[in-house]
């Protein structure tokens, strides 16, 4: 497995080596060993997730604050994603920051995005299955939403959003966000 970093700390790329032939192909899509080894045996998953989207469908700002924060394994299974990730730790020198990335399963990435960033996605293609990895469990109480279309973190989405949720229409506006990630 490639393992890559971005421009944000913290922020990582995963990319298996699949293994392909006239029957089809295989790749390891986690290693536990592997994971613990990049990321010092900081975390452990305890939750899977997985959504299915229409073109168009815009997830995100999303985050839960601590002591809820959780760290997220994301891949797409079928379609295709821009998967985004904001820095919002206060003391991170790339605070307010965004990295973009297309996930597929062309591509078999996979971002890891630890405590710390809000994660949002907008599916590319109808039918998109995206599936996630957590390092805590679902808390409503510490869930928190940026707006997707904040002019201070101007993210290019690359399209518009068709379908977006009530929620993730009202989140914070980023200039008055107060962060809870040091």
């Amino acid at each position: 497995m490639q393992i890559s970093k971005t421009p944000l700390q913290g922020l990582l790329i995963f990319e298996p080596r699949t293994f392909g032939d006239d029957r089809g192909s295989f790749f390891e899509s986690y290693n536990h060993k592997t994971f613990a080894e990049v990321t010092n045996n900081e975390y452990v998953f305890v939750q899977d997730n997985q959504s299915l989207s229409m073109k168009g469908t815009l997830r995100g700002l999303h985050f839960q604050n601590p002591p809820f924060a959780q760290g997220k394994l994301v891949r797409v299974i079928q379609g295709a994603v821009l998967d985004v990730a904001v820095d919002i730790r206060k003391s991170s020198p790339t605070y307010g920051q965004y990295y973009s990335i297309e996930l597929n399963p062309s591509n078999n990435k996979q971002l890891w995005i630890p405590p710390g960033f809000a994660h949002g996605f907008i599916a590319l293609e109808d039918n998109t299955i995206f599936a996630y990895k957590c390092t805590a469990y679902y808390s409503p109480e510490s869930e928190g939403t940026i707006k997707w279309d904040d002019s201070d973190l101007n993210i290019d989405w690359k399209m518009e959003p068709l379908l977006i949720s009530e929620k993730d229409k009202i989140g914070t506006e980023f200039r008055t966000f107060a962060s809870r990630f040091e």
